[in-house]
């Protein structure tokens, strides 16, 4: 009984000695480990902080270099602008060469269509003339053939009376006679008259059929001429327009719908507007000069640009 007493003391003894360095190991790994977990969140706030430095000094960077984009996109755009200006006015002055000639063509066919109507419309009132007046004539002949009748009905009558009214029948259509002949006469006039307007709107549409065949051929002649000019100058347009972005593509198109000349991008000269002549003051013509942002007029809104913009372009 001593034994197995004995032997359960001695087994316990190691084991309480055996447990006491693993709970001093555990203390010093957690001491260490806090340790560790400390220093690391120094040296996390330190990393953040030269990232933010370094984060700080690069917008710089990035800004003085996007400095000098904008300078170089300001100018071309500038350039881009004029020469698209110059394009256009080359473009419109073409057509206003070509535009007269056309709308002379248009004139001239719509007289022709005009006149042919009218000819028509004669032609047609002839017609119903001469239907009237062949009318007319059948009608006299009714006339007299109920006269003939009327005689020989005089020559069998019975008494006064039967007498004296187809005496009134027959001078009524005496009188039918004359209004018809009469009526005649008035269709005939307005058949002549109606026939020298028609002889007078056919040579007349002859002349103007004629003219029509000149400016028609020398349309095609001018059209001939500056179609290729014309075209090489739309193409550049297009090229040029890459350069511009939409929104001042849209501010262009706009300002020379809205100019009596066409011009949206005009020069300064003798310190003034060159679309509407007035003066510009003179921190508006240094920022001109700069090539930094695009300057309009403050009184007609074109978009201005120096002598060295155009020096540059022509």
């Amino acid at each position: 009984m001593a034994k197995t007493k004995g032997e359960p003391i001695a087994t316990s003894k190691p084991s309480k000695m055996a447990k006491k360095p693993a709970v001093k190991e555990t203390t010093e790994n957690k001491e260490a480990k806090e340790t560790k977990e400390a220093k690391e969140p120094k040296k996390k706030v330190a990393a953040v902080k030269e990232d933010k430095r370094v984060e700080k000094v690069q917008p710089k960077a990035k800004a003085e270099g996007g400095d000098d984009k904008v300078e170089v996109s300001i100018e071309k755009k500038l350039i881009a602008l004029y020469s698209l200006q110059q394009l256009d006015s080359q473009v419109d002055k073409i057509r206003i060469i070509r535009g007269e000639l056309p709308l002379e063509v248009q004139d001239l066919e719509d007289e022709i269509a005009g006149l042919e109507t009218r000819v028509e419309n004669y032609i047609q009132e002839t017609v119903e003339v001469e239907k009237s007046i062949t009318e007319k004539k059948t009608f006299i002949k009714d006339c007299l053939a109920l006269i003939k009748k009327y005689e020989d009905q005089q020559m069998n009558v019975r008494n006064n009376r039967e007498y004296d009214s187809l005496t009134k029948e027959i001078e009524f259509q005496n009188l039918e006679i004359q209004l018809a002949e009469k009526r005649i006469k008035e269709f005939l006039l307005s058949f002549d008259i109606k026939k020298e307007e028609i002889d007078r709107f056919q040579k007349l549409l002859a002349d103007r059929k004629n003219d029509l065949d000149i400016k028609k051929n020398e349309l095609d002649d001018i059209i001939a001429e500056t179609e290729k000019e014309e075209q090489d100058l739309i193409t550049n347009t297009e090229k040029n327009r890459k350069f511009i972005e939409e929104r001042l593509l849209t501010a262009y198109t706009r300002i020379r719908k809205n100019a009596r000349n066409g011009l949206a991008v005009v020069q300064i000269e003798r310190d003034a507007c060159g679309g509407c002549f007035n003066k510009i003051p003179p921190q508006h013509q240094l920022d001109i000069r700069m090539h930094k942002k695009i300057i309009v007029c403050e009184y007609c809104g074109r978009i201005l640009v120096d002598n060295e913009i155009v020096k540059s372009v022509h």
